[in-house]
């Protein structure tokens, strides 16, 4: 099911490598003349961590295997030369192995050079790439060493973009993207194969092995689909991929997708921790491109120094109401895709799938607007919390990498399929305050640890009453009544000595278990009420004390609170204390 829609994406684009083809990242190009002399090295890097990319023939797959691309390669195969080995005990010794290995593979790309020019032997572009190679690998190297570039190409070595083509002097393209010299197979020959294809159902060639499709964290051998011998998967005298045959076609459409939506740049990817996701749709309408871009958006990834990003999110939220409600029109057949992955010791592990129309993922979407809606009286206010926003409010200085694991996918699941929120993203929140409910910046609690706790109520109680997104003078759960009135005894406090002492030494406690404490800082509230000096807001504490105690039952305050009223208990501080603000901001307007 994943390589049939990865392979359709394919046909769908249009705009992807023909096949045999790819966009490779192509970092330097030796440049030299028609009579095959080194003439200089072109630096084609956009940075330190990305190259230009050319349309060349894909390449080889490769592991121990002296095997060389077609008309560029790294280094050891185009130069024979590497970067320097680390030092071992015998160095002389590992001296020479990879003098040889080097050597081996300079050899290697020279025959592959002189079988191509025996294909074309009439083109003046092969022929001056052979007759450089008719100098020894000694005095190759001693040419291109005299060039300023040598030894800051020295040290990038080991950089993905670290590849090696040529150019003839005067010319405006590589000579490894020249279409009259890439000797592409016919694909109606493939056709004519030995097997049937799992993915398309049609006779092929079949592939032994299938193309690298590395993630970030992973190995650059990193596949997708892979086997190993002799772990159970040879069965039938069969080995590798023939116990599941994928024609060269086929392998060739899913890995191109896959690649180019893992590509740097691609709108068509998010990163949660060591997990990647790509999401696609099934066609090319309106409604489908318009999803995929307002995903990406969704997700923060667009430069928020340059655009306004509330704008920008309520413009997603417009896009997906209106496929909701079928003002953008869409089909049964319009399907969306999310495809989650991370790094293994030698593949690549699939961690989450998920598909769905295109109707149903907007409604998914829009319902995870509105759960994690939450009442915000800040100026910079967002409308929208991210899954990357969810991650760091329960994390130690909000760093991602300290998330606990599998929370990333399952928070994903939960927004994308409607599920409830993952009751590890609640506890880790909860965590979080209590953990910092002590500090003096009294920062514990946060716009979006009330989102998420308000989010995972509600949708763990689909069938009981909702918490609003602001203040419910109506609502009588225990847990939300302490918290409402924990806030205004807080901000009784603030008001009289300027500090929020009561914050910082009982919000646990009286989160957990009210009756502990709440006859203690009753009573402190009536000494801070005497500092007063404006009359009427001592009139509107003692009775806004006196409507929410009302609703508490004679027997007095609970003596302990269940985790999720412990919630509760949070979101009803947070609803008060921005009730304040709400209120003082209506006074100075009037």
């Amino acid at each position: 099911m994943i390589l049939k829609a990865l392979y359709d994406y394919y046909n769908r684009c249009g705009n992807l490598p023909a096949s045999g083809m790819e966009e490779k990242e192509i970092g330097f190009v030796i440049v030299i003349s028609k009579e095959g002399k080194f003439v200089r090295f072109e630096d084609c890097r956009i940075d330190n961590k990305q190259a230009k990319t050319y349309l060349v023939k894909k390449h080889v797959g490769r592991s121990s295997a002296v095997v060389a691309n077609y008309l560029y390669d790294n280094s050891s195969y185009v130069l024979g030369y590497a970067e320097n080995a680390k030092a071992k005990k015998d160095v002389e010794e590992q001296t020479t192995k990879r003098s040889d290995k080097e050597s081996t593979c300079l050899e290697a790309f020279k025959e592959k050079v002189d079988s191509i020019y025996k294909v074309y032997p009439e083109n003046n572009d092969l022929a001056a790439i052979c007759k450089f190679y008719q100098q020894s690998k000694e005095e190759i190297l001693a040419c291109i060493s005299q060039d300023s570039l040598w030894e800051d190409i020295k040290k990038n070595l080991s950089k993905k973009y670290s590849t090696f083509s040529f150019r003839i002097d005067g010319d405006l393209k590589i000579v490894a993207e020249k279409k009259e010299l890439l000797q592409l197979e016919n694909s109606e020959d493939d056709n004519k194969g030995n097997g049937f294809c799992l993915i398309t159902g049609n006779k092929g060639t079949t592939v032994d092995t299938t193309t690298a499709t590395m993630i970030p964290g992973s190995q650059a051998t990193a596949k997708l689909v892979a086997f190993q011998v002799n772990s159970g998967y040879d069965s039938y005298g069969k080995k590798k991929c023939g116990n599941a045959p994928i024609s060269k076609d086929a392998e060739f459409a899913y890995t191109t997708a896959l690649n180019a939506m893992l590509q740097k740049g691609s709108h068509n990817k998010f990163g949660v921790g060591n997990r990647t996701f790509v999401f696609w749709a099934s066609s090319n309408a309106e409604a489908a491109e318009q999803t995929e871009e307002s995903l990406f958006d969704l997700l923060g990834f667009a430069d928020e120094e340059q655009d306004d990003p509330n704008a920008r999110i309520e413009q997603v939220r417009k896009v997906f109401t209106s496929i909701y409600s079928g003002t953008l029109k869409t089909s049964l057949d319009d399907r969306f895709y999310i495809l989650g992955l991370a790094p293994n010791s030698a593949r690549i592990a699939v961690v989450y799938w998920s598909e769905c129309s295109l109707k149903e993922f907007a409604e998914k979407i829009l319902r995870h607007f509105d759960d994690m809606e939450i009442i915000d009286t800040r100026k910079d206010g967002k409308p929208y919390m991210g899954i990357k926003s969810m991650l760091a409010a329960v994390t130690l200085n909000g760093e991602l990498s300290k998330a606990t694991p599998n929370i990333p996918e399952a928070v994903v699941k939960s927004i994308f399929q409607g599920t409830p929120y993952p009751f590890t993203l609640f506890s880790a929140c909860i965590r979080r305050i209590r953990a910092e409910s002590g500090n003096k910046d009294n920062n514990a609690i946060r716009i979006a640890r009330m989102a998420i706790i308000k989010a995972y109520l509600n949708r763990i109680n689909d069938n009981n009453k909702k918490i609003d997104t602001m203040l419910d003078k109506s609502n009588t759960n225990q847990g939300y009544l302490c918290g409402r009135l924990f806030a205004v005894l807080d901000k009784i406090q603030e008001d009289a000595n300027g500090i929020r002492s009561i914050c910082e030494r009982y919000m646990n406690a009286a989160s957990a278990t009210p009756a502990s404490v709440f006859a203690t800082i009753l009573n402190l509230s009536y000494h801070h009420m005497e500092k007063l000096t404006n009359e009427s807001r001592k009139i509107f504490y003692e009775k806004m004390k006196q409507e929410i105690i009302d609703k508490i039952p004679a027997t007095g305050f609970p003596a302990h609170l269940d985790l999720q009223d412990q919630g509760r208990f949070f979101i009803g501080y947070y609803h008060q204390r921005q009730d304040f603000f709400t209120k003082k901001e209506d006074e100075n307007k009037n």
